[in-house]
């Protein structure tokens, strides 16, 4: 193993052993979050997990590379293509890391085939509550290898993460297929999940408009090459919404780069949303103008910084293939709240905490919730309850990222209490703050847009650290 890596994880075990003597619960920082729930640090009670961003090793024989906790996707994906490799995941937003994609539940696109980012992770090492550090994987700690998925940081630190590859291509040949209904998207998703393609999405613009889109990875060009990281580019979920209501079957190849991070000018649509709120107009100019602050790792700065995820609906639902049309009606009936777009995902029952641990299914589905303003608070509130209660009734589960308003006794309803704290009790984890204080709403924050904008503007935007 690296020197500086063995040096650092040193560091950090004594740090962790000093809490753990003293009882002290710790969360850890490591500058930056892809969370919409506003986070608070207190530095006696953290570890900053900041330097651990390195790509230690690519085993190009055997396809995996071992990388630190922090590193992020775009330097991932770029180590990895140095050697005609890629990650099988690789999230949308290129500032999420690896060990948040891990413990926080990334997917992406590909996830029908591959599962969740942390099904592609073949082995972690990891700092215990009590200073102790292991190796987990499927044939080691097991239990707390599979359990790590999607725990937020309650079950331990991880320090290094052995990630799976496979061959990279140039593009990605992208077809749209449009589609009338809940029920027909679901139908064209199902049927392109048993074939050989590399990627499915979709995307609903309303209940009678969508696309279905097909990937599959080419070193050979089919159609026009459509970009989507430049300035002056179009933003890909407009590509996909002018061909979901010309009904248009198209098909383009993108850049391989381009369509991992596709999302990432605009956050989906979300950054839309900042336009409407300072009532800028929403053109190409504008967002060639100010493309630099549209791109999410400044987008999320921006959110921490203002609070106002408090007022906007974002949730990533997950449901089985038995309730996807009956939640797609609900939004549609009840907030009209579009665009909505949903991947599939392969599920793995091991992982009680993942959001694709849902029983008796092969596949799951992810539908992004996004967008909707709601004031007052205490609407905003209700809103997000209803959706959280309308889940748990269809037999879905919640992303954590998002803002949660669970009881503890409704949240202990879906997960399993018993097998949790038993994972942490053996792990020493008891110490830590628990998986339901992790994200929980505990506060309100007064909202602060235009002190937020002007702070990220400034790249003075940062997490909040309380002495």
């Amino acid at each position: 193993m690296d020197p500086q890596h063995i040096d650092a994880v040193g560091k950090l075990q004594k740090q962790i052993t000093q809490y753990y003597s003293r009882r002290v619960p710790f969360r850890v920082y490591h500058g930056s979050t892809n969370a919409t729930r506003v986070l608070t640090f207190k530095r006696s009670q953290m570890v900053d997990t900041g330097n651990l961003d390195r790509v230690l090793h690519i085993d190009v024989t055997n396809r995996t590379a071992l990388v630190e906790p922090n590193v992020a996707m775009d330097k991932l994906l770029d180590a990895t293509l140095e050697y005609g490799l890629m990650p099988p995941v690789v999230t949308e937003f290129p500032g999420i890391t690896v060990g948040g994609a891990i413990q926080g539940g990334a997917i992406e696109s590909g996830s029908f085939k591959w599962g969740a980012f942390s099904q592609t992770v073949t082995k972690l090492e990891m700092i215990l509550g009590d200073g102790t550090v292991l190796s987990a994987s499927p044939d080691e700690n097991a239990d707390l290898f599979y359990g790590t998925a999607g725990s937020y940081g309650s079950l331990g630190l991880i320090t290094a993460a052995q990630i799976q590859l496979i061959p990279a291509k140039k593009y990605v040949t992208v077809s749209t297929i449009p589609v009338s209904s809940f029920a027909e998207s679901l139908e064209v998703t199902q049927k392109y999940a048993s074939s050989t393609c590399d990627f499915i999405e979709c995307s609903m613009f309303n209940k009678s408009c969508g696309s279905v889109v097909i990937g599959n990875l080419s070193d050979t060009a089919t159609g026009k090459i459509l970009r989507f990281s430049r300035a002056h580019d179009p933003w890909y979920y407009m590509y996909i919404e002018k061909n979901a209501f010309a009904r248009n079957k198209v098909t383009n190849s993108i850049p391989l780069r381009d369509y991992i991070f596709r999302y990432d000018r605009g956050a989906f649509w979300a950054a839309q949303l900042a336009f409407q709120q300072s009532g800028l107009p929403f053109n190409a100019f504008t967002r060639f103008i100010l493309d630099p602050w549209l791109r999410t790792r400044k987008l999320y700065q921006a959110v921490q910084e203002s609070a106002a995820a408090q007022m906007y609906i974002c949730q990533d639902i997950v449901l089985p293939a038995k309730t996807l049309v009956s939640f797609m009606n609900f939004i549609d009936q009840e907030y009209a709240m579009y665009p909505t777009g949903y991947c599939a995902v392969k599920a793995e029952p091991r992982s009680p905490l993942q959001f694709n641990s849902i029983e008796d299914t092969n596949m799951v589905f992810n539908v992004g919730v996004y967008g909707l303003r709601v004031e007052p608070y205490q609407k905003f509130v209700e809103v997000n309850k209803l959706i959280e209660s309308k889940t748990t009734k269809l037999g879905g589960r919640k992303w954590f990222y998002a803002i949660s308003y669970y009881s503890k006794k409704d949240f202990w309803k879906i997960y399993d209490k018993v097998w949790y704290d038993g994972l942490r009790q053996k792990y020493h984890a008891t110490t830590l703050p628990d998986i339901y204080e992790r994200i929980r709403v505990k506060e309100t924050h007064e909202i602060h847009s235009k002190r937020a904008a002007l702070r990220t503007l400034l790249g003075r935007a940062k997490l909040r650290i309380e002495e």
